[in-house]
């Protein structure tokens, strides 16, 4: 029995000793295969995940001195409705009772002048009867007067008394590039001084049903309601723009906002502060229209790029000189239209009292004309 044992623990010791000679074996082929480290290459600090990346652009600075121009705004309006058949039984048609309410609107704004100028937009102010106050950054609020309202480009001037007020400067929104770097500073659902950060998804944009004249600046800056009026600032810290609307089917952040350009909002600023409303170029009453592919065959012209003029009055600038309908306008000034949207902005930014060419293809032949502009505060709002 002992020597059954005694074999037994014999046979196990020897299988540890085997088992350790084998590993030790091991260790020491792999540390001969693998050449040691080298002295003068420091181990890779370890990577934390969510960290990011280096050489992203701190705005800590730049949003720290904007927000202080950037204000709230709330705007009451006072609108007349049709009183109720009831009380008009009771009490005559010429009765007032129940026939106004109260509408009140909320959004942002920017201080662009030392003196109080602030820029906004016009669907926060409402209308000239409007009771606006504007809430700056250090909590006080200032009853503004209206300077003016261009719905044109749904931009509206406020003024406020005050002396040394916090700005931002004015920045080329021509000078913007796709990708580059803004910030979207407003006042979204009232939670004031809010700061978003994104790019310039694109430039130009037209065709959106946001106001009559659209040259928009598109941005993935986050844009929500109480926005509006708000501040587009450039890495540089400059007013690139103001923000006007969204593109949502929630009506919240969706990632494509946009707004006026800032060399737009100045120019329409200056006219509002030296004539209480926005001068625009007008060669009188023409209606233009889209060129379709269909056209385009049908009337000789290369592309569909260009303005379809459908009718115009006889005593137009435009038709004295020359123009017709069914012409296609292809140029203005030399160079190319792209489509009606394009070719009214044009004519809004010429200098009133200047001579334009516009250029045409007519029958399937290149004509040009020589077009006075004339002031817009002459004509009727159809007139383009």
């Amino acid at each position: 029995m002992l020597r059954r044992a005694f074999v037994t623990l014999v046979l196990v010791l020897g299988a540890f000793g085997a088992g350790l000679a084998v590993r030790r074996g091991a260790s020491e082929s792999a540390s001969a295969a693998a050449p040691p480290p080298a002295a003068s290459s420091p181990a890779a600090p370890a990577q934390v995940s969510g960290l990011a990346p280096a050489g992203l652009p701190d705005f800590t600075v730049i949003a720290a001195s904007s927000v202080k121009a950037v204000t709230n705004i709330s705007s009451v309006e006072r609108r007349r409705v049709q009183a109720d058949p009831f009380f008009r039984y009771f009490f005559g048609d010429e009765s007032d009772l129940f026939g106004s309410r109260r509408q009140t609107s909320l959004g942002s704004g920017v201080i662009v002048s030392p003196d109080g100028y602030v820029l906004t937009n016009a669907h926060v102010v409402g209308d000239t009867r409007s009771d606006v106050t504007v809430a700056l950054w250090d909590k006080r609020e200032l009853h503004a007067t209206i300077v003016g309202i261009d719905p044109v480009t749904d931009i509206a001037l406020l003024k406020i008394e005050g002396s040394h007020l916090p700005t931002l400067r004015w920045g080329n929104s021509s000078d913007l590039k796709i990708a580059e770097w803004v910030l979207a500073i407003g006042n979204p659902y009232q939670l004031s001084q809010t700061v978003t950060l994104g790019i310039v998804s694109a430039i130009g944009r037209t065709n959106l049903g946001i106001a009559n004249y659209e040259d928009f600046i598109q941005t993935d800056a986050a844009i929500n309601p109480g926005n509006s009026g708000g501040a587009l600032v450039n890495s540089r810290g400059e007013l690139a723009g103001i923000n006007t609307g969204i593109f949502s089917q929630s009506g919240g952040y969706q990632g494509i906002g946009f707004a006026v350009p800032s060399n737009l909002a100045r120019r329409v600023m200056t006219d509002l502060i030296k004539f209480g409303e926005v001068r625009r170029g007008t060669i009188g009453f023409v209606e233009i229209a889209a060129v379709t592919t269909r056209m385009a065959r049908e009337l000789g012209v290369p592309t569909t790029q260009g303005a379809y003029i459908a009718r115009m009055l006889r005593d137009s600038e435009v038709y004295q000189a020359g123009l017709q309908p069914g012409d296609v306008i292809v140029s203005f000034n030399g160079h190319p239209v792209e489509d009606p949207g394009h070719f009214s902005r044009l004519i809004a930014d010429s200098a009133i009292g200047s001579t334009v060419r516009i250029g045409v293809i007519r029958d399937g032949r290149k004509l040009e004309f020589k077009v006075p502009v004339a002031g817009s505060e002459r004509r009727g709002r159809r007139a383009l």
